[in-house]
């Protein structure tokens, strides 16, 4: 890490009051659709091989003796998807980098274990904090929403990440009518507190990919085609509250929180003004807030 990284501490209660994450209960190994095809998912994603991936060099780290299981554990969901969909995206570097950085930024306690978790009341209830990516593309069944609607309702949190523009939001929103067919959105200010928990935004921020960005320096704005997409050019953060006033789901919309965390050693300039400017910043804010509120 640079001289520029940061050193917040977090208090050790915020673990104690949801010392419920247990990894152990997610499948040791498990087969799933990988980009079109079935493949095998280690519990240690460090040692998964896939595309772009022959195994991942991601830190390990002691956990506390007297508490090895109290601990955050990052619980990305697997869901069923259209044709073109990958609840997959940016794994496995997004959660190992990530995990790795709360882990050395803060005091949590933090597992370097990341799980994969399904649509399972009984996998779910033991994880209070899970990601979703490209939610524009999830397909699921009324069942499935309402299982994913009393998850939250009974003190889940669910952070939805990497879609972008006016069509993929179209798209998404049968599936939030699904989930929520009584409740909708509220559009968080900058103002809000999880722009401000632990780092201080200046404003909300939008995460790129590092192909944009290398895009952008080399060839400038005429010649960008990804993350190009109608209705795309501002970042929307869409938070969904329960009845006493409790964040359950949070919306990042023309963001790609995954991707700056996935790539932050491709290069020195990405990690300098992306992962470790907007990415690591608000995701640990994000965590922080959903396991304090």
């Amino acid at each position: 890490m640079t001289p520029r990284l940061w050193k917040a501490l977090l208090p050790c209660l915020v673990l104690l009051a949801f010392g419920s994450s247990h990894s152990q209960f997610a499948p040791a190994t498990r087969r799933g659709i990988y980009r079109g095809r079935e493949v095998q998912f280690p519990q240690d994603p460090r040692q998964f091989k896939g595309w772009r991936h022959s195994g991942h060099k991601a830190p390990v780290w002691d956990l506390h003796p007297d508490l090895p299981h109290d601990v955050f554990t990052f619980a990305r969901l697997c869901y069923p998807f259209r044709r073109g969909g990958r609840w997959t995206a940016d794994y496995p570097e997004a959660e190992l980098n990530f995990s790795f950085r709360l882990h050395q930024l803060t005091s949590i306690q933090v597992s370097p274990y990341p799980v994969i978790l399904d649509i399972d009341p009984d996998q779910l209830r033991h994880h209070p904090f899970l990601y979703v990516s490209e939610p524009g593309h999830m397909d699921i069944t009324d069942a499935q929403a309402r299982i994913l609607r009393d998850y939250m309702l009974n003190g889940g949190f669910i952070l939805m990440d990497d879609f972008w523009g006016g069509d993929e939001w179209k798209a998404f929103e049968p599936v939030f009518k699904k989930i929520w067919p009584d409740r909708s959105y509220v559009e968080l200010q900058p103002d809000h507190p999880i722009f401000h928990s632990v780092f201080d935004l200046p404003s909300p921020p939008q995460v790129h990919s590092n192909v944009y960005w290398e895009q952008m320096n080399k060839q400038g704005r005429t010649a960008m085609h990804n993350e190009i997409r109608p209705d795309s050019a501002t970042p929307h953060f869409r938070a969904v509250f329960d009845d006493r006033g409790r964040m359950v789901m949070l919306i990042c919309l023309n963001n790609d929180l995954g991707d700056g965390w996935e790539q932050e050693q491709s290069d020195p300039w990405y990690f300098t003004h992306v992962s470790e400017k907007h990415a690591y910043p608000l995701g640990i804010n994000i965590v922080f807030y959903a396991l304090t509120h």
